[in-house]
């Protein structure tokens, strides 16, 4: 009998570990749109182009002559409307990351930093 128990508990153990979700199913009723009403450079920007830009477009290695490492290089760059081009996949731009598009958060998060004057805040 106690032989019995232990197997039936271990075969639902078992069978509890074959559960799937997705992501869809999980955050169905979370808001997953970005108002984005303020964007700082420090915190919210630089940590978007460190994890999608700058290993490519850094001082040291500046694929297509391109760097945005530090605020100046990313100014000339927000300047000539060339990283919003980019990001966006605009008409007359090189598509940026290669490997396909930024999240809309993040795009919606770095127009709304442009929109303001791009500060280095």
């Amino acid at each position: 009998m106690p032989k019995q128990i232990l197997g039936c508990f271990l075969g639902i153990l078992l069978l509890s570990g074959c559960y799937y979700d997705n992501k869809e199913d999980l955050y169905q009723f979370v808001d997953q749109s970005c108002e984005v009403a303020q964007a700082t450079y420090a915190a919210d920007v630089l940590p978007i182009l460190e994890l999608n830009c700058i290993s490519c477009h850094n001082n040291g290695n500046p694929q297509g002559g391109v760097t945005l490492e530090g605020y100046d290089n990313c100014k000339q760059h927000v300047d000539n409307g060339s990283l919003l081009g980019s990001i966006e996949h605009a008409s007359g731009y090189a598509p940026m990351p290669p490997g396909g598009r930024l999240a809309p958060c993040d795009i919606q998060t770095i127009k709304t930093w442009i929109e303001n004057g791009a500060p280095n805040n």
